[in-house]
């Protein structure tokens, strides 16, 4: 089975991640068919937008393939470095695109699901659509140009979603920055036909209409007063204080983390806006994803949430107050 299908329909290049069973996850070859794909069509006159979407109807791209990541990991391998220097290309590339590509962020969309439609021209979210950067929580970072989403995202919501790694829906991914326009699931077939025939913009906004409602925009008081903290404790401690029932869960939530990871992708998300540009911000999160791929929390947390599934990650340090300020300023010397 081709893990990408890339077909045309009048006007429309379109391309469909091929790994239903395991919602779309992206390997090496799926980030280099997408690459070469998109290349081609840049130059070829039949293609006037490009369309991605995933196969089946649990989500676009749940991510990467974290089962080879996490070989990497404990055997001190360096695949992955590969694979995300490519995959980086390919998330600036579909920054820089010449043509309209619209990302149909149906069902699931996390990390690498992130990358490959959170940076395209239209981002279209459905009732379905489930939004995140869960990176936090395996003992990584926001990568695949999260730092930069995030960091530019109104207020602290930003940060809040890098530092929880919580899920969005619709609503709350257009009012994040994340996403543009709504638009039912069951009008993609409608939306592909018009795609294929006119302008994408015009196509695009004759579909959508208003989402249900999110709860991201009623929250941004606490969440703007809390995150504003200059440090990861600073920011729990306000958060627990704060009368807000949902302030309180992101505290705990929060202190589920890794502490390693917590630090480091605070300053990732609140440095990212400053280095002026997406592909600084990528260049940026490769060198922070080279020191941390054999950090003892990487391959920990994804143990704990993908491999054994338990859930119960043992991270080391345990503490925020243990992490060495060095181990995590050596994430942000360039290499």
């Amino acid at each position: 089975m081709n893990p990408v299908i890339a077909q045309l329909d009048g006007h429309l290049g379109h391309l469909i991640l091929n790994r239903p069973r395991v919602i779309n996850a992206l390997t090496a070859e799926m980030v280099t068919i997408l690459h070469r794909t998109l290349d081609e069509w840049a130059t070829d006159d039949r293609v006037r937008t490009v369309l991605i979407t995933g196969a089946g109807e649990r989500g676009l791209c749940a991510g990467g393939d974290i089962r080879a990541i996490h070989h990497d990991a404990v055997t001190g391998g360096t695949e992955s470095l590969g694979f995300w220097a490519d995959e980086y290309r390919l998330n600036a590339a579909v920054a820089a695109y010449p043509k309209p590509v619209v990302a149909w962020m149906d069902g699931l969309v996390m990390g690498g699901g992130i990358g490959v439609s959170g940076h395209a021209s239209l981002r279209l979210v459905t009732e379905r659509s489930r939004l995140a950067m869960p990176e936090v929580g395996i003992g990584f970072h926001p990568d695949v140009g999260g730092s930069w989403l995030l960091g530019r995202a109104p207020g602290h919501l930003g940060t809040h979603l890098a530092l929880t790694g919580g899920a969005i829906g619709a609503a709350d991914g257009i009012t994040a920055g994340l996403a543009d326009h709504f638009v039912p699931a069951s009008r993609l077939a409608d939306l592909v036909h018009a795609l294929a025939h006119r302008e994408a913009s015009e196509a695009v906004e004759s579909f959508a209409t208003v989402p249900p409602p999110g709860s991201l925009a009623g929250d941004r008081e606490w969440i703007d007063e809390c995150y504003s903290a200059p440090t990861v404790a600073g920011i729990i401690e306000r958060l627990a204080a704060h009368p807000a029932a949902s302030a309180q869960a992101a505290a705990k939530e929060i202190a589920t983390k890794s502490p390693s990871a917590l630090l480091v992708t605070l300053r990732s998300v609140r440095t990212a806006p400053g280095l002026g540009s997406l592909t600084a911000a990528l260049e940026q999160e490769l060198r922070i994803g080279t020191a941390m791929l054999h950090w003892p929390d990487f391959a920990e947390g994804i143990r704990a949430q993908i491999i054994d599934k338990d859930r119960r990650p043992r991270w080391s340090p345990p503490t925020l107050a243990e992490v060495p300020p060095e181990l995590v300023d050596a994430c942000f010397e360039p290499g």
